[in-house]
């Protein structure tokens, strides 16, 4: 075991000092040893220990994942944070109704009492990173099974986390890093009273909205003012009037000085998923299979929210961050497979899969045939013989689980009627105050009309693209019963559901007779689809067991072939940087895009006739006015601008720095032409789009009036 370990230590390090900068989200504990000297050629201004250092305070404290699925930047000594408005949505969205619409006239508190707290929203702090690949994969040898490694591994890592956390109030992590062959514990401290301060309407905060979204030029001004709350000993505290604003270790001075191309830039956040180490039969895959049934999922379940927020104020309040949800990534899919074809991404994964065999075979001793020779034909085989399984995963998840709701109530319901069953739990007060706060969030944003309708199209583009082998019995003939007509099927579910009202869901709980559950017609329908597709995917549990290993040793052997090559891991939601330069780019013959975007170019855009393009009376007074206070450039103001920074989803509200590591922008969106990034960077083509931060501090300062948020910061001039 430990000569396996040595091993995999040696493979992974073994590299050159140089390296190509413009790809790589990067871990913070290898910057010495990977970029750190390339930074430093490229602008950088500071010391490795300022940007990562555990022992004092440094850039990383001032970094935080927003939520679960974005990133934060602490801004002030009182905890104040900035991030994407995008990221903000939901929160916005759920203090929002017909009366007081945050979400079309924006939000500001002018003073710190009238912050609005959000239940569930945490703002995670990263403390420190080690590497833990030895102590993971302690008893793991070539000969132990997939099934078999998992368990160590799992059992491991739970050590290795106890030990991490014991005597202290932090949480802990262990990530796989290149598809298991690296394992890395991160530690955390979360802090859960996090309380909305500003958001500007959606008419600044979305501008352009879906048109414009993974575009360029772009003109939005996505951000959102968040704080957060400590106890009174500064530690980590559920919601109470009594907590005090927190006091970071470190928090981000901001430059107003600008930008010019070819400045050093630097990220720093939370990337959520990349697969760069994809072969080319999970490229065809994903061209022929994944991407178009997620959008066609997508698009069904869209255009029912669509319709239905269009015809009502209040349905458009409640279905407002479901339906942006849906719409990014809905269009992400369609941009990605026009830019996997364009760049012929299958090629170049092909190229090196024939230099992979060319140098496995070169091995005169054998060895790399031993470990490596089957790998490229166990890959390839799985995605030839079980691509249907890809329709069935995509097509429940997206068709069925994000649709309607009441989906999701059977699915949790299903979980505690195992529990009841098993005697794990029972009815009491406890357990109907628990369902009765989750259903009222359920149901909050809940229009039982449109709900009908999602279940209908979802059920009905289910039906249509998981191949008839692959659905279940059961549900073929209900849906034969009712002659295909998901319309009406839908219609008489409601109709007779305990589960479409938060009342009679409570009644059926609070009966505490499993028939009005285990018969209630949603409960019956989710338990068929979900029943089945457990079962089909467990038929083939060895196969994708094999694909595991597979994908493994290919990235194990591609990283041995070129060892004089840094690779940076997959994004997998685990704190990462990323480096490069303000830079303008050109997407095709004859064009030439410059790097920033100002205020005429809002007005430029604006069309009052709709409301992606609407631009506020005020901000349109500003701009005739030219009342721009000290965020004027050359008698306008800077919106938004480019980078060659290497981001994903999960870095949004990233912060953009300069050389200093002052904030210079609010990372937030990537670009049309080269929407495969996630799969292939192209150097030449991706670009991280950016609010620059003077239209940020405009729109709080001269639009907002919230000079109390100004006062807070430390603004460079």
């Amino acid at each position: 075991m430990k000569k396996l370990t040595l091993l995999l230590l040696s493979f992974l390090f073994a590299f050159s000092p140089i390296v190509k900068a413009d790809e790589g989200m990067w871990l913070l504990m290898f910057m010495d040893k990977q970029t750190y000297k390339d930074m430093k050629q490229k602008g950088l201004k500071l010391t490795s220990k300022q940007i990562y250092d555990i022992n004092k305070a440094s850039l990383k404290d001032a970094i935080i994942q927003f939520g679960r699925g974005c990133t934060g930047e602490i801004v002030s000594d009182q905890g104040l944070i900035l991030t994407n408005h995008h990221c903000g949505y939901s929160y916005i969205q759920s203090h929002s109704t017909v009366e007081k619409d945050y979400l079309s006239n924006g939000f500001w508190a002018y003073s710190k009492e009238e912050e609005l707290p959000n239940p569930g929203l945490t703002a995670k702090f990263f403390i420190r990173m080690e590497d833990v690949t030895s102590q993971v994969l302690q008893g793991v040898t070539d000969n132990t099974s997939e099934s078999d490694r998992l368990d160590i591994v799992r059992k491991n890592s739970r050590k290795v986390i106890d030990n991490a956390t014991k005597g202290t109030s932090y949480s802990a992590e262990v990530s796989t890093m290149f598809n298991g062959n690296q394992y890395i514990l991160f530690v955390y401290e979360i802090y859960k009273d996090v309380r909305l301060v500003g958001a500007p309407p959606s008419s600044i905060g979305k501008f352009g909205s879906d048109t414009d979204n993974w575009m360029w030029p772009r003109h939005t001004g996505d951000f959102s003012v968040f704080r957060v709350y400590t106890d009174k000993n500064g530690k980590p505290a559920e919601y109470s009037k009594d907590n005090i604003p927190m006091k970071p270790k470190h928090y981000l001075p901001i430059s107003l000085k600008g930008i010019q191309n070819n400045d050093f830039a630097m990220v720093m956040g939370y990337p959520g998923t990349t697969d760069r180490f994809l072969p080319s039969a999970g490229v065809k895959q994903a061209i022929d299979v994944y991407n178009p049934s997620v959008v066609t999922a997508r698009e069904a379940l869209r255009n029912v929210m669509d319709a239905d927020m269009k015809a009502d104020p209040k349905v458009r309040i409640q279905y407002a961050a479901k339906f942006a949800s849906l719409s990014n990534y809905w269009k992400f899919y369609i941009g990605q497979t026009q830019c996997l074809k364009r760049l012929n991404v299958y090629g170049t994964k092909q190229d090196t899969e024939r230099r992979l065999t060319e140098w496995i075979n070169a091995d005169k001793t054998g060895e790399r045939k031993k470990l490596y020779g089957n790998v490229l034909t166990d890959i390839k085989d799985y995605y030839t013989e079980y691509s249907d399984y890809d329709y069935l995963r995509v097509f429940t998840n997206e068709a069925i689980l994000r649709g309607a709701s009441v989906f999701s109530i059977a699915m949790r319901l299903e979980s505690l009627q195992k529990d009841l069953q098993s005697g794990a739990k029972q009815v009491n007060d406890e357990l109907i105050n628990e369902w009765e706060k989750y259903l009222e969030g359920v149901f909050k944003d809940y229009n039982e009309s449109t709900e009908e309708k999602l279940m209908a199209a979802g059920l009905n583009v289910y039906f249509r693209n998981v191949p008839m082998t692959l659905q279940s019995n059961d549900f073929l003939n209900y849906a034969f019963k009712y002659g295909y007509d998901f319309t009406q099927m839908a219609n008489d579910i409601f109709s007779s559901s305990n589960l479409v009202s938060k009342e009679k869901a409570l009644k059926a709980l609070k009966s505490n007779d499993p028939s009005m559950l285990n018969n209630d017609p949603v409960y019956i329908l989710t338990k068929m689809i979900l029943d089945n597709y457990r079962k089909r995917m467990q038929t083939i549990q060895e196969d994708r067991d094999k694909l595991s290993r597979a994908n493994r040793l290919f990235v194990k052997a591609v990283m041995e072939m070129d060892k004089d090559k840094h690779f940076a891991p997959n994004a997998n939601s685990t704190i990462r940087y990323t480096y490069g330069q303000v830079k303008n780019y050109s997407p095709k013959d004859g064009v030439t895009y410059n790097y920033y975007t100002t205020l005429d170019g809002v007005m430029d855009k604006e069309d009052n006739s709709s409301w992606e393009f609407t631009v506020p009376a005020k901000l349109r007074h500003l701009y005739e006015t030219k009342d721009y206070g000290q965020y004027a450039v050359n008698g306008t103001v800077p919106v938004a601008f480019l980078s060659n920074l290497d981001i994903t989803g999960g870095n949004s509200g990233s912060p953009t720095l300069n050389a200093k590591g002052e904030l210079i922008g609010l990372a937030f969106d990537g670009n049309w032409e080269a929407m495969s990034g996630n799969i292939a960077f192209n150097p030449d083509l991706q670009r991280c789009i950016s609010v620059d931060i003077r239209y940020v501090l405009f729109i709080i300062d001269k639009y907002a009036g919230a000079t109390n948020l100004i006062n807070e910061m430390k603004i460079v001039k």
